[in-house]
């Protein structure tokens, strides 16, 4: 890790469908071994099959802005999964006095994101379906409804939190 400088942000290009950067990023995270097209296929099949699924609509009116709003159909349920499996307090090690110690920090909206993204594609792969965009699709229409392992790994790492926050006083 440079001492000097940070690393700047690559700009990431809209993707070709829905012009979505978080869409992008997503496919980006998903693909293996640079086969993008692969990648784009399974996550466009995912949002046509949700866009089929017939989800309840349970909006609710503590949610959180989560850029959500004007999209609809598919990809407005991709966005509404994504926000709800953001978390809002991780726990981070940090060392005082020859201890470790696990103090919850809040995280950052753009590591929030990133967490959230790896957290669905890991649990959609870890499924049991068929192919891999129904298993997308299915941890997509999970997370929305707030069930599914990527909901559980949010409510897990909040729970952390929670149960550290004895040792808040050590945050920097």
């Amino acid at each position: 890790m440079s001492r000097r400088h940070s690393a700047e942000k690559r700009e990431i290009l809209p993707d070709p469908k829905f012009g979505d950067v978080v869409l992008s990023k997503f496919i980006n995270n998903l693909m293996y071994d640079g086969k993008k097209s692969v990648a784009e296929s399974i996550v466009y099949g995912a949002i046509d099959i949700l866009e089929t699924k017939n989800i309840a609509n349970d909006t609710s009116s503590d949610e959180e802005s989560d850029g959500s709003e004007g999209k609809t159909g598919g990809l407005g349920l991709f966005h509404r999964a994504l926000g709800k499996v953001r978390p809002k307090l991780e726990v981070r090690s940090r060392r005082v006095g020859g201890a470790t110690y696990q103090v919850p920090v809040e995280v950052r909206s753009d590591r929030a994101m990133a967490l959230a993204m790896r957290w669905v594609i890991e649990a959609a792969r870890k499924r049991s379906e068929k192919t891999m965009v129904e298993r997308l699709a299915n941890e997509i229409a999970d997370a929305v409804q707030e069930r599914g392992a990527a909901v559980k790994k949010r409510d897990d790492t909040h729970k952390m939190a929670e149960a550290n926050k004895a040792f808040a006083h050590y945050r920097w």
